[in-house]
C-alpha cells in the first residue's frame, strides 16, 4: 500500500470512529494520532490501518483500549506547581477582589481527565474563601471527552501514590482515608460538576470567571486550537481569566 493510500485509510478509520462512536478526532494533530493508533495496533501485531479498521468493525470491545491510548489522561494534583502558585497568589486574589460579596464564582476545568485538576481548583478556592463560602458561591464545571475518566473523577477516590505531590496538610484537610485510598471531601465535592464535553463540537460553558485548560490544546492542530481559543474568549466574562499552558508538540 502506498503512503497516499495509507493516509486515506487512516482518514476512513477516523471517520468510522466519528460515525460509530461520536468521537471526532479530525482536529487532532495527525502525527500524534497516527503514533498512538499504531501503538494500539502493535498490541495485536497489526501493521495496516485497513486491517485494524476491519478489526474495529467486528470487535467493538477494542474501542475502549484504543480511546484510552489516544486520549492519554496524564494528570496530577498541582501539576506544574509554579503555575498553580501564580494562580493562587497573584491571579486569584485579583479575581476575587473584583467580585461582589456573595456573588457566584463560575469555573470551567476543560479536559479534566480523572479529576485531579478540578479538585486542585476546589482546594485553592476553599483555602481562599473558606469552606462555607466555597459551598455557597463556587461551581466548578469539569469536562472531558473520556467517559471512563469522568467516572473515576466523580468517585473522587485516589491512591496514596496519586497524592504524593500534595502537601500533607492539604491531604489531611481535604481528603478522607478509605481503606488504602483517599476520597475528596463530600461537602466540597458537591460544588464540582463533571460532564462529557467535546471542545471541538460542543458549545462552550458561558459566563466564566476562570477557565482552566492546562494540557489539552497540545493535542489539536493549529487551526483547531484557534477555534477553541475563540470559544474560550466567548465563554469568559470581561474580567475572566484563562489559565492555560502554551501548546507544545506531543
Amino acid at each position: 500500500m502506498t503512503a497516499d493510500n495509507d493516509d486515506q485509510v487512516f482518514e476512513e478509520l477516523l471517520e468510522y470512529l466519528r460515525r460509530s462512536r461520536g468521537f471526532d478526532f479530525t482536529g487532532y494533530k495527525r502525527s500524534s494520532l497516527i503514533r498512538r493508533v499504531r501503538k494500539q495496533m502493535q498490541t495485536h501485531e497489526m501493521d495496516s490501518f485497513a486491517e485494524y479498521l476491519d478489526y474495529l468493525q467486528v470487535r467493538p470491545e477494542e474501542f475502549l483500549p484504543l480511546f484510552n491510548t489516544i486520549l492519554i489522561n496524564v494528570t496530577s494534583f498541582f501539576r506544574d506547581a509554579g503555575a498553580w502558585k501564580y494562580l493562587r497568589n497573584q491571579a486569584l486574589p485579583r479575581l476575587l477582589s473584583g467580585k461582589l460579596e456573595h456573588s457566584p464564582i463560575r469555573i470551567w476545568s476543560a479536559g479534566c481527565a480523572s479529576g485531579e485538576e478540578a479538585y486542585t481548583l476546589a482546594m485553592i478556592l476553599a483555602e481562599s474563601l473558606g469552606a462555607e463560602q466555597f459551598r455557597q458561591r463556587v461551581k466548578i464545571y469539569a469536562t472531558d471527552v473520556d467517559e471512563d475518566a469522568l467516572t473515576d473523577a466523580r468517585h473522587a477516590m485516589y491512591s496514596t501514590n496519586a497524592l504524593q505531590g500534595l502537601p500533607i496538610e492539604l491531604r489531611d484537610k481535604y481528603f478522607e482515608p478509605l481503606a488504602d485510598h483517599w476520597v475528596f471531601r463530600a461537602d466540597l465535592r458537591r460544588g464540582v460538576i463533571f460532564g462529557r464535553h467535546d471542545l471541538v463540537q460542543d458549545a462552550p460553558i458561558s459566563r466564566l470567571d476562570l477557565l482552566v485548560c492546562r494540557n489539552t490544546l497540545m493535542y489539536f492542530n493549529s487551526e483547531t486550537q484557534t477555534k477553541i481559543l475563540d470559544r474560550f474568549h466567548f465563554a469568559l466574562n470581561d474580567t475572566g481569566i484563562l489559565f492555560w499552558a502554551k501548546p507544545k508538540c506531543c
